[in-house]
């Protein structure tokens, strides 16, 4: 039964109630063996499960899937995280195009990633960016070295900005705050933002107007470790305001922290469970996945408030969510998640009701845990994710 939410003190009797699998069942294709990469399939075929979809629900209008190809590059880089679809051409950046990143490094350990390839609609891969300690400004320019997260968005002029949530062995008890990664448009290094509350930068959505930009972090790596495994109430989401100035490298002009107290987990299997999937939706609320929580959350006035909102508010909890990750807004405005315990795409409108459900993968066990991570939505309404298990980018369409 779906379990609709409209308070924060309601929430907690919920949460209990949420139905997600086990953390170790939600890593199993992050922490465990390399799955060979295919070749790219530009063939549709029809999505795992048939959608369980309301009248009117988006993701009723997209019934199959495509595997566009491989996102492990040439240095054997797996487990991508972060995607985001190219809208214009720059650079070395081609309109139509998807950039993703990569959180683990060849021998599957996690936070130890760093390359972000990108990938035609036909499936051709080349590596826009492999980012290296030896890069970095200094030794303090980004606390714990390299591991890119979900956390990738760009900026007019072809800037991209990508989160580092670094590991020194591919556990969480070793993982440090990390930092934003700000690249050109041909891929170089050009600076990094670090402290003003990033702290394991999980996931991040942006948005631009003119000469400004805000970017909003999730961050979970905020008391993790100490936890030793326990849930522990201090994610945060900052939201870092940015000047853009043509050639130049966006300059921080600014930062809020406008979210606490969201819960997180460290694991041996999962690294971290925890708010990851971030978007901005109408009348400036922001929602947040919590992935330890099996819940959706609402912050409201998030271009312009200054203090906290404490968790937000819980639109809705458990139902059909389990441990979702990544999370994008429709053109419709409802909110789609991807479920990192069953392999399912969820629908949710903006009041808190869940009217859709999809199977996009099946692999692994129990079946599609752990295959899910980020997604977005193309301009054509079809919707980009990618597959943890098989190291792909698939289209639902």
């Amino acid at each position: 039964m779906v379990v609709y939410r409209r308070t924060i003190a309601a929430a907690a009797a919920g949460l209990a109630a949420a139905g997600a699998v086990t953390a170790a069942a939600v890593a199993a294709s992050h922490s465990g063996a390399q799955h060979a990469a295919p070749a790219a399939d530009v063939r549709a075929a029809p999505a795992v499960g048939r959608p369980s979809a309301a009248p009117g629900a988006y993701l009723a209008r997209l019934r199959t899937v495509r595997t566009i190809g491989s996102t492990v590059p040439s240095n054997g880089d797996v487990n991508p995280y972060g995607i985001v679809v190219l809208q214009h051409s720059a650079g070395r950046l081609h309109a139509g195009n998807v950039l993703v990143s990569n959180y683990n490094d060849k021998a599957n350990l996690q936070g130890t990633g760093s390359t972000i390839v990108q990938i035609t609609p036909r499936g051709k891969l080349s590596v826009f960016a492999r980012i290296t300690k030896a890069m970095l400004p200094s030794s303090g320019s980004c606390p714990g070295g390299i591991g890119l997260s979900t956390a990738l968005v760009t900026l007019p002029g072809g800037w991209v900005v990508v989160g580092s949530a670094p590991s020194a062995n591919g556990q969480a008890a070793t993982a440090k705050a990390g930092c934003l990664i700000v690249l050109d448009n041909q891929g170089r290094l050009r600076e990094t933002l670090h402290g003003d509350g990033i702290n394991g930068p999980w996931d991040a959505t942006a948005v631009s107007t003119g000469k400004t930009a805000d970017l909003f972090v999730t961050n979970a790596f905020n008391g993790t470790a100490a936890g030793k495994g326990t849930i522990v109430r201090k994610g945060t989401v900052v939201r870092i305001a940015l000047r853009l100035s043509g050639s130049a490298a966006p300059r921080l002009a600014g930062a809020a922290i406008i979210a606490t107290g969201l819960a997180e987990q460290a694991s041996a299997a999962a690294f971290v469970l925890g708010p990851t999937g971030v978007g901005l939706g109408r009348g400036d609320i922001l929602y947040v996945a919590d992935t330890a929580t099996s819940t959706i959350t609402a912050i409201p006035g998030a271009l312009h408030r200054n203090g906290s909102a404490g968790p937000g508010l819980t639109i809705t909890a458990g139902g059909s969510l389990s441990q979702p990750l990544g999370l994008a807004i429709a053109s419709d405005g409802d909110i789609l998640t991807v479920n990192g315990g069953n392999g399912k795409i969820v629908e949710t409108t903006p009041a808190g009701r869940q009217v859709a459900t999809e199977l996009l993968d099946n692999s692994g066990s129990p079946a599609g845990a752990g295959a899910l991570f980020g997604l977005t939505v193309a301009s054509s309404g079809n919707v980009y994710y990618v597959d943890d298990v098989a190291n792909t980018l698939r289209l639902l369409r």
